[in-house]
Order: structure tokens, then sequence, then C-alpha cells
């Protein structure tokens, strides 16, 4: 699959696709593992230009207070609730 979007995003979302399946990231820990620990709404702002959700695991990052977030794939935070649910075993 060919990516297309800003070198931001690109990284961003090459980092979701190592996050491991049942493991979980924040915002604020991707922005820091990529190296850009003062942006973490840049980064949140490209995971939720994902163009392809679940394929690029995005569902797998939540807010640092354990929130869920949001998540733009297909049936929204629900989606996200019921993959996370599925991964995590809860």
């Amino acid at each position: 699959m060919k990516l297309k979007g800003t070198s931001l995003q690109l990284k961003v979302w090459n980092y979701l696709k190592k996050i491991p399946e049942g493991q979980t990231r924040t915002y604020k820990q991707v922005a820091i593992d990529i190296k850009k620990e003062n942006a973490v709404r840049a980064v949140a702002n490209a995971i939720s230009k994902n163009p392809y959700p679940i394929r690029i695991p995005c569902h797998r990052v939540i807010r640092s207070d354990g929130g869920l977030g949001g998540y733009s794939g297909p049936g929204g935070i629900k989606m996200k609730k019921r993959l996370l649910k599925k991964e995590l075993k809860i």
C-alpha cells in the first residue's frame, strides 16, 4: 500500500503499524517516540487522517487519561471500543 501524506503523517502512520496487537500507546507516547514530543495535537490530527483504519491500527492510540479519544474509521468510537475490547480481551 502506497501512502500519501505529509512527512509527519507518514511518520505517524508508519509508527502505528508497529504497535503490536493487544497493546496501546497514548497520543503523547506516539509524539515522543517519533521525536515530536511538542506536537501531540499534530500527531492526533495525523492519526485522525489515517486513510486505512484497522490496517493502520490507529484504534490502539488512546488519551493519557485512559479515555479512548476519537476514531475516524467506520463505526466511530463504538468500533474503536469493540476493536480494543477484542484485542485486549476485556
